[in-house]
């Protein structure tokens, strides 16, 4: 069937593939073709039984929907490879996933090209994916995953119950902005209709996600995207113990070294750098600590109860240190 479409038709299909509702001006400046010309493709695409849907409004548009009958979809080359990695290297986090990552790669490569075949079986050969220690947390159902990035797609507002840290269990009702990815943990953020302010929720404890049928106007997040604005809820919780110094090393440098949210680690200058570490677990920061440089003790600032905790760490690995001294004679801790 999709054999005989000419190049623009498939891009076109393409296009409506990507997202929800296209105006017609949108897609003749995308293809650089005149609106009439897109309205007799729309029409061809619908003869060959792809169910292309008109909608209202001030300028009209275009939305691909689903349906019993809906043709195979069309990705192109990047499209597909992109997929099968993806689906080979499926995220951490969501409940068994793994399973049905593996059953749905073996579909795609059934109708996959021979030429892109033989790409997705060397990365299926190649890759696989590495169990990290702190990548390991509370799964999420996929099933709420899907319903909420719908949700965030149409701007549909939703209704869930959510448990809180403490236990406590409630009813709400939300407009969501985006899903972030903080692995493992995912999180929603969505302005509370009921609270009336931007929230984070973790989809974890959350259930019972359902659409209301409701669309609403975005809100202006108050940060450039949902990721920032995970960034400093999470930089701005109350923790237990809390971490400041100044260390050597630009700001990028150190946030990798110290696994950092961007809010922790703020620029001074070219070489020295700003950490504020907070968190309820002692080790983690004492962990976070070992691969920088701190500056003059002067500038360290924190919470008394962490200097315990920081302290058997460092004798743990002067112990290490000593015992492999021991081992060489004309090793450093020797001399």
């Amino acid at each position: 069937m999709t054999q005989d479409l000419p190049a623009r038709m498939l891009r076109l299909l393409s296009l409506l593939q990507t997202r929800r509702t296209w105006t017609g001006d949108e897609l003749a400046g995308r293809l650089g073709v005149t609106l009439r010309t897109i309205r007799r493709d729309i029409d061809r695409l619908r003869t060959l039984g792809y169910p292309v849907q008109g909608t209202t409004g001030t300028a009209g548009g275009y939305r691909l929907t689903s349906g019993a009958d809906l043709p195979p979809l069309l990705l192109d080359d990047e499209e597909a490879v992109a997929i099968a990695v993806a689906l080979r290297t499926a995220a951490a986090g969501v409940a068994g996933i793994e399973e049905t990552a593996v059953r749905a790669l073996a579909k795609l490569e059934q109708v996959l090209p021979v030429r892109l075949r033989h790409q997705v079986a060397a990365i299926q050969t190649a890759a696989s994916p590495l169990p990290v220690p702190w990548s390991s947390g509370p799964a999420t159902a996929p099933s709420a995953l899907a319903v909420l990035a719908a949700a965030c797609r149409d701007h549909e507002s939703v209704t869930f119950t959510y448990r809180t840290s403490t236990g406590e269990t409630g009813q709400r009702r939300a407009e969501p902005c985006g899903l972030v990815a903080a692995a493992p943990v995912w999180y929603l953020v969505a302005y509370d209709t009921g609270l009336e302010e931007w929230r984070l929720f973790r989809v974890d404890r959350l259930s019972e996600a359902a659409p209301t049928g409701h669309r609403f106007t975005p809100r202006a997040l108050p940060a450039p995207n949902a990721a920032a604005y995970v960034a400093q809820r999470l930089a701005a919780a109350p923790a237990r113990y809390t971490f400041q110094a100044v260390v050597e090393g630009g700001a990028d440098t150190v946030r990798a070294r110290t696994w950092s949210l961007p809010g922790r680690v703020q620029p001074l200058d070219d070489d020295t750098s700003m950490l504020r570490l907070a968190g309820d677990d002692p080790g983690r920061i004492a962990a976070q600590l070992l691969g920088i440089d701190l500056g003059a003790e002067d500038t360290v600032r924190g919470t008394p109860g962490l200097a315990p905790h920081l302290e058997q760490l460092g004798q743990r690995l002067l112990r290490a240190a000593r015992a492999l001294a021991r081992q060489d004679p004309h090793s450093v801790g020797e001399r």
